[in-house]
């Protein structure tokens, strides 16, 4: 069953010259995709991901979460990066909106989220939350240095062995890391706890569907055979170079979109179950494509909501932007609008219809001012949320995602900026190994 529908109508006649003259490079993207001839190749292992993992191993992680499930009340998943966005972005998909206010119930716990920042305030409270709580970790990492988690990670593993004893905490914590090297696998090794392996060749913002992703995912109770399924189904749509492949189309015509002076591109969803989804797609495109000078740099709003605080800007604002519109057909619930008699706010004619209705009938509305307003459009269509229909959606954009970086010129798959932060945090903090960086930013600060 297909579950994305693309359409590039409302883009292609702002850059419709681009696009056709970029036809030849996607065919060459596509090519360096499967020949693995391209820069980065020794991390395209996501590219068959979908068709080669085994149900045994799903069958494994189901029986990793059931464990984790039934003794649990909280299960903290620490990473940081494509180590926890993808899982959240799925999660967040699926979950009730107000899931976070319900208590956790049997076999029914809640995932939170730790090391993805080094807010003290943040890390305090959720160890308040925590006392006296039954949790469990899944930590991940493929290095286990890595300063944000390994913060988290050292800290709720202290917390866990004093509630509860390290022989019981070994059994509620899960490593996800390296097959064979890194600190997190010393320990896991040490420990006794149980692993998963992040493949060597699969980058994190590229991790979704692997354990990375996988294991918090079936923690919170969703079908992660559905959702590797769907990804499945997607992969073999867009295995072949042409019009047919939405992947290629989507990375031609954002391309196009570029060549043509659009050079942020808003991903814009109706449905505030997407906001984290918009905020993996950031980290898989910033991370994939800004380098070397160049890159379309990844935005993302929640409709209707942010109309009413960029909407002006993105009307009338500079004309450097497009937009690329996550539409989902059908909701799961139907809610319709009551009656008033008074009818003081005056939306009676609005009486009997369902709300999706009048948000569907926003987005038409928004998509043609904007349109109207030299904002060009595209549009990404879900039959509904589910696994099966994220599954697509995600191996939509990772696909799209390495076409687009060789499109583009850059290599998709390295991220050489994200280590100059580090350098200097590393340095400030004096860090062993890193005195004479130490001395040199000192210098600077004088």
């Amino acid at each position: 069953m297909k579950s994305v529908e693309l359409n590039i109508q409302d883009a292609i006649y702002f850059a419709e010259k681009q696009y056709e003259g970029n036809k030849a490079a996607a065919v060459d993207a596509m090519a360096k995709l499967n020949e693995g001839s391209g820069e980065g190749s020794d991390f395209l292992g996501w590219l068959d991901l979908p068709s080669t993992t085994s149900q045994d191993l799903l069958a494994s992680i189901n029986k990793t979460a059931d464990r984790l499930r039934k003794n649990c009340e909280y299960v903290v998943c620490v990473g940081i990066g494509g180590s926890y966005l993808g899982a959240k972005a799925v999660i967040s998909a699926l979950s009730d909106s107000f899931a976070d206010f319900y208590a956790p119930t049997p076999e029914n716990p809640k995932v939170l989220y730790a090391g993805q920042n080094i807010g003290e305030e943040y890390t305090a409270e959720l160890e308040k939350l925590l006392e006296g709580k039954k949790f469990g970790i899944i930590v991940i990492s493929k290095s286990g240095t890595t300063t944000e988690p390994a913060i988290a990670f050292r800290i709720f593993k202290e917390m866990l062995e004093k509630q509860v004893g390290k022989e019981v905490a070994k059994d509620l914590i899960v490593a996800v890391t390296d097959e064979k090297k890194g600190a997190l696998r010393t320990l896991a090794t040490q420990e006794g706890y149980e692993t998963y392996i992040i493949p060597d060749n699969v980058g994190g913002r590229f991790s979704v569907l692997t354990p990375v992703g996988l294991l918090p995912i079936a923690c919170a109770g969703f079908d992660i055979v559905k959702l590797v399924a769907g990804a499945a189904q997607m992969e073999e749509t867009t295995k072949h170079s042409g019009d047919e492949n939405p992947s290629e189309v989507y990375a031609r015509m954002r391309n196009a979109l570029y060549q043509a002076g659009k050079k942020t591109e808003i991903l814009v969803n109706f449905n505030p179950k997407l906001h984290y989804f918009g905020e993996w797609w950031k980290q898989l495109y910033g991370e994939s494509e800004g380098k070397d000078g160049k890159g379309i740099f990844p935005a993302a709003v929640d409709f209707t909501t942010d109309l009413h605080s960029m909407g002006q800007w993105i009307q009338e604002g500079e004309r450097t932007i497009f937009e690329t519109v996550i539409s989902v057909k059908e909701p799961a619930i139907t809610r319709r609008i009551p009656e008033d008699a008074a009818n003081l706010d005056g939306i009676n004619y609005l009486a009997g219809k369902r709300i999706d209705e009048v948000n569907k009938m926003a987005e038409l509305g928004t998509k043609i001012a904007h349109v109207d307003g030299g904002v060009p459009n595209i549009k990404i269509e879900l039959n509904k949320l589910d696994e099966h229909s994220l599954g697509q959606l995600i191996y939509f954009f990772e696909k799209a995602c390495g076409i687009s970086g060789y499109i583009l010129g850059v290599n998709p798959f390295n991220q050489p900026g994200v280590e100059a932060y580090k350098k200097n945090m590393f340095a400030l903090l004096e860090k062993p190994g890193y005195e004479k960086e130490t001395e040199a930013i000192k210098s600077k600060l004088k």
